[in-house]
């Protein structure tokens, strides 16, 4: 008696599972369809711009990131106001319960100096942004190469289109050797918190694609990879931007409503969707408006831009 009712329940749940089905030919539950969107981040950079009078702080970034419909916030570090764990984790904590990932951390670095002391000043800067990151849960950082330093104001090397004299006496050769190892001092560090570095395309020696893809082919690392910036390639732009985007983990995207702060660059934003996609990269898109309007306008207006190529 006690099988028979067994058999029964069991030929009762085959029946109505049965019958859940869409048709009798179908043999497998049908998978959601996969979303091709990118997620779109906005650095806290684009809140302040080096602007005296506009340096917000990064909490009340994550704020209005949230309200504007941010998917995350990337974290400029020289925009910080403090490196405790409290304020760490406050932070972490703020971006939660907005919603909202913490998914970049921008630093800065240099290596293009004949100065040991100073390259590895510069190693050990690298190496407490990296344990930043990790304790923000970050899981990737953007690095610089650094450059000559021989035209001294930044004004002046925009004009200049990211173009200066090497150091007298040395070569761009030498340059790259500083640069590579001291990046590979940072890996093992890199690998133990889980934050991969993204070599930006930004001025110095990383000017150029080819510049960048030197170092990160030489090094030849996963925990070495690329930040590619759609704002700094002032010519052969999506030739370069094509280059990169086989090694791009983390996309860094300029806009600039009311006309740039340095410069102004016309970027066909599906074009560079297309060359993403075709890459096979599904990350991050991370804004950084450069533009003189307000940011209480200027922003949602590239976020929309954003979203509609990025789609």
């Amino acid at each position: 008696m006690k099988q028979n009712r067994r058999q029964f329940l069991q030929a009762s749940i085959a029946t109505a599972t049965a019958a859940t089905l869409p048709n009798a030919a179908t043999q497998a539950i049908a998978k959601p369809a996969e979303s091709t969107s990118n997620p779109i981040a906005v650095s806290t950079y684009s809140y302040w711009r080096y602007r005296k009078d506009t340096k917000l702080p990064i909490e009340d970034c994550i704020d209005l990131a949230a309200a504007a419909g941010f998917d995350a916030v990337e974290i400029l570090h020289v925009q910080m106001t403090r490196e405790d764990n409290a304020y760490l984790q406050m932070l972490k904590q703020r971006a939660f319960v907005n919603g909202l990932d913490l998914c970049g951390f921008s630093t800065h670095q240099g290596f293009v100096s004949p100065d040991p002391e100073y390259r590895q000043r510069n190693v050990d800067h690298t190496l407490k942004c990296i344990e930043l990151a990790y304790k923000l849960g970050i899981p990737t950082i953007r690095v610089n190469t650094g450059r000559w330093g021989t035209i001294k104001n930044f004004d002046d090397l925009m004009k200049a289109k990211g173009i200066e004299p090497r150091l007298e006496g040395f070569s761009d050769e030498e340059g790259f050797r500083w640069v590579i190892d001291s990046l590979e001092k940072c890996l093992t560090k890199a690998q133990e918190c889980g934050v991969t570095l993204g070599l930006e395309n930004h001025w110095g020696l990383g000017r150029t694609a080819e510049g960048v893809l030197k170092i990160v082919n030489a090094i030849d690392s996963p925990w070495l990879q690329v930040t590619a910036d759609t704002g700094n390639f002032f010519d052969r732009q999506y030739e370069q931007f094509e280059m990169l985007a086989p090694k791009t983990v983390y996309v860094q995207a300029k806009t600039y409503f009311g006309g740039g702060t340095w410069y102004t660059l016309d970027i066909d934003y599906d074009r560079v969707a297309h060359i993403l996609k075709s890459s096979g990269y599904k990350g991050y898109i991370a804004l950084e408006f450069e533009g003189q309007e307000a940011h209480e306008t200027a922003i949602p207006k590239s976020l929309r831009l954003l979203r509609k190529a990025f789609s």
